[in-house]
């Protein structure tokens, strides 16, 4: 499982028409009809395909209204310098059948992280047509399986959703060609922006609205992606969504990310009722604003100080840190006020014999024994992987009718990852500054301990000093975790939220882009 969780976050914070008679329980979605334009001539077969499509026509309920769209699932090329296909990308593509203009039709192109994940996990979870099988607060549930997905962005947008190589069932078409290609922030970047104006290009969708979203790691080659699509392409972007973002290559340095995730703490700490009467009292919306004030005004200095900070005032940081963290006093010394996130998980909750989650600390553990460090396992990611891989398997292969031997690839294999040159803020900060149509917004759980949501505004105040795109840039927080859609109050709040930007983030018909 830490072999999942290494893969999961890679060191940065680390997806009708026929009667409902014929359905298994929990399939609530109308099964498929096959499209006479559907081509997969490699059925029952592990050989690697870098061209196949399957089309198949289904409906949906969003918000009340019934909407016809057809899904397309298969893959395309991706090309080397010569022209040659070197791997096949595995994708889905929704569109919704009865509009007609693509031109004011936005696309959402979706990534998820790892770097060596699929993109499952928005894609059944939270904006595409179906959401797989799971309770009110995102656990699993059996018998697995999928439903409509009644808040999806469908009724706005179109979505593509992208498997990157080795991930899902993308594949490079030999082991002759270097991972180098494909394994890295950079070269990530590079091969995705042309798969892109492939995808682009073949579905007539340059006229459309463009929008990218990506989670964890996913926020990290989205920012990228938005100067190369620029730079390399020629293709010019309304939108960037960072689910859960990384710290984008923003150097925080250790006492600077030490003070950082004491929020995250006092979040988290307030979820399991740990903190002390007064604090634990208060609303979450009104707890947070006053711990944020104490890292930014009070800890950062305290902790920059380090050897210099003397005794009298390392005990009062001491006293306020434990306050907010649930932690003792003690232990907060002990570790010089900087507790490693590690050691928070295990803490925390250690006299009730329980661990909490790293991606989503709502969720407890239990390890072998109380004693250590850290964490035995992930609590979380074991609670996602129970439910998420059933559910897209049988999706796949049962709905959209894409039949292949290919094992999908919840993570897979992308190491070594060559981190260098991971300056993807300022990527994402020069596509603004050249591209006046071009907004941001970011979507943070509270209670994300990976990549967490004072990192992430801390996050676009670097990208921003001057405050000149600020005009066009938002942060929105839910009562959740990494996947914050996977609590169903979330889920909403967050396709509404989303909804709201696409809509901000379209110009007015003539309008001019410029400053």
């Amino acid at each position: 499982m830490k072999l999942f969780y290494t893969l999961f976050l890679a060191g940065w914070c680390i997806c009708q028409t026929a009667n409902a008679q014929k359905m298994q329980p929990v399939k609530s979605i109308p099964e498929t009809k096959k499209s006479d334009t559907s081509i997969n001539t490699e059925v029952n077969s592990r050989k690697i395909v870098t061209e196949s499509t399957v089309v198949t026509q289904h409906q949906v309920t969003i918000k009340g209204q019934r909407i016809s769209y057809k899904a397309v699932t298969g893959t395309l090329p991706v090309w080397d310098e010569t022209g040659k296909a070197i791997a096949g990308l595995f994708y889905t593509y929704y569109e919704r059948s009865d509009v007609k203009d693509k031109v004011n039709r936005p696309l959402v192109i979706s990534f998820n992280g790892g770097p060596g994940s699929a993109s499952v996990w928005m894609h059944i979870a939270y904006t595409g047509p179906v959401l797989l099988n799971i309770d009110e607060e995102g656990y699993p549930v059996q018998p697995y399986g999928y439903k409509e997905n009644k808040s999806s962005i469908l009724d706005v947008a179109d979505i593509v959703y992208i498997d990157p190589v080795n991930t899902g069932y993308s594949r490079a078409i030999n082991k002759d060609i270097p991972g180098s290609k494909f394994f890295g922030v950079n070269a990530d970047i590079k091969y995705l922006a042309e798969w892109i104006n492939t995808f682009v290009t073949r579905n007539n969708r340059w006229g459309s609205p463009k929008f990218l979203i990506g989670e964890s790691y996913g926020t990290t080659r989205v920012s990228g992606l938005a100067l190369e699509l620029q730079n390399s392409q020629w293709m010019y972007l309304n939108g960037v969504v960072l689910v859960s973002p990384t710290t984008l290559g923003i150097e925080r340095g250790d006492a600077l990310s030490a003070a950082l995730r004491l929020p995250y703490f006092t979040a988290t700490a307030w979820y399991h009722k740990a903190l002390k009467t007064d604090l634990q009292a208060k609303t979450l919306s009104a707890l947070l604003p006053e711990v944020e004030q104490f890292t930014m005004n009070e800890l950062i200095p305290a902790l920059a100080k380090g050897s210099q900070l003397g005794e009298e005032q390392k005990k009062q940081m001491a006293v306020k840190m434990a306050a907010f963290s649930g932690l003792s006093e003690k232990t907060i010394l002990q570790h010089n006020l900087d507790v490693p996130p590690g050691f928070f998980w295990k803490e925390l909750l250690r006299d009730q014999g329980f661990t909490i989650g790293r991606l989503d600390s709502r969720y407890r553990g239990i390890d072998k024994q109380d004693a250590g460090e850290d964490p035995d396992y992930n609590a979380e990611l074991s609670s996602w992987l129970h439910s998420f891989t059933p559910a897209i398997n049988m999706y796949i292969r049962n709905e959209l009718n894409y039949k292949t031997d290919l094992k999908y690839n919840m993570f897979g294999p992308v190491y070594p990852w060559d981190n260098t040159g991971n300056r993807t803020a300022e990527n994402l900060r020069d596509a603004m500054a050249q591209n006046p149509s071009l907004h941001l917004m970011v979507q943070s759980g509270y209670f994300d301990g990976a990549c967490d949501y004072f990192n992430a505004k801390y996050n676009m105040w670097q990208m921003d000093p001057g405050g000149k795109l600020k005009d066009r840039m938002s942060w929105k927080g839910y009562e959740s975790g990494h996947m914050m859609y996977l609590r169903s109050a979330d889920l909403e709040k967050g396709n509404n939220d989303l909804r709201d930007f696409i809509s901000k983030s379209l110009p007015k018909a003539g309008a001019a882009s410029k400053f």
